[in-house]
């Protein structure tokens, strides 16, 4: 198994991975319109997110709506509200495995427990990091797409938020987490199977006794 300092440096990195996976979550700039008038005080910044649509003028004054209507959202906004719960709700449950499970813990038993347990762990965390990095290329997939038609104007076109670029780098961070853990119940595993435990064979007293009961018998 690896040390118990690379899988602790695989649990921070899940526990950033999993506080920025909530984060861009409810962050409402998913993407960014930025509406400058005709004077600097009359400039206004429009995000919109996964659960609401925010302004903020330059004065100061803020604003947000939330979408209550589900089934008026495109698909890519419904189908990113599903995936990043479900990544929120696996990064979670794989940090509570993974505590169990971890070396540096007194927690789980002995250490094949252990080690299940940071396999369970680290598969929880590779699912969360891909159920958080498919939204968030389909979300600049269409972000892109849009800026590029020609037939939108400018004023509807967007660009990508910082939700979208944290989404990414906490996706990548439970990715890393995931392999690492799962990388190092497998060595172990490996370990066991290559070099097997050595079993040792002691002859039977009673198998003694009983040929030289026989040589007796002969003689």
């Amino acid at each position: 198994m690896a040390s118990a300092s690379l899988q602790f440096f695989a649990f921070i990195l899940a526990l950033f991975g999993a506080f920025g996976d909530i984060t861009a979550t409810l962050l409402p700039n998913w993407k960014v319109n930025a509406d400058v008038g005709s004077n600097i005080i009359t400039a206004i910044t429009q995000m919109q997110g996964l659960w609401m649509d925010c302004t903020w003028y330059s004065t100061g004054m803020f604003s947000c709506t939330l979408k209550y209507s589900v089934l008026s959202l495109p698909i890519y906004i419904q189908a990113a509200r599903t995936t990043m719960v479900l990544s929120c709700i696996l990064s979670a449950f794989g940090i509570c495995i993974t505590t169990v499970g971890m070396k540096c813990t007194k927690l789980g038993g002995d250490s094949d427990s252990k080690s299940h347990a940071c396999f369970a762990g680290g598969v929880c965390f590779i699912l969360a990091g891909i159920f958080g990095l498919v939204p968030t290329s389909w979300y600049t997939r269409e972000i892109i797409s849009n800026f590029l038609d020609q037939s939108i104007p400018e004023s509807s076109k967007h660009e990508p938020g910082g939700a979208v670029y944290t989404g990414f780098i906490s996706a990548g961070f439970l990715l890393i987490a995931g392999v690492i853990f799962c990388t190092s119940c497998f060595k172990k595993q490996q370990g066991a199977w290559i070099y097997p435990p050595k079993q040792h064979h002691f002859p039977s007293t009673e198998q003694e006794s009983d040929a030289g009961y026989n040589l007796k018998d002969y003689v």
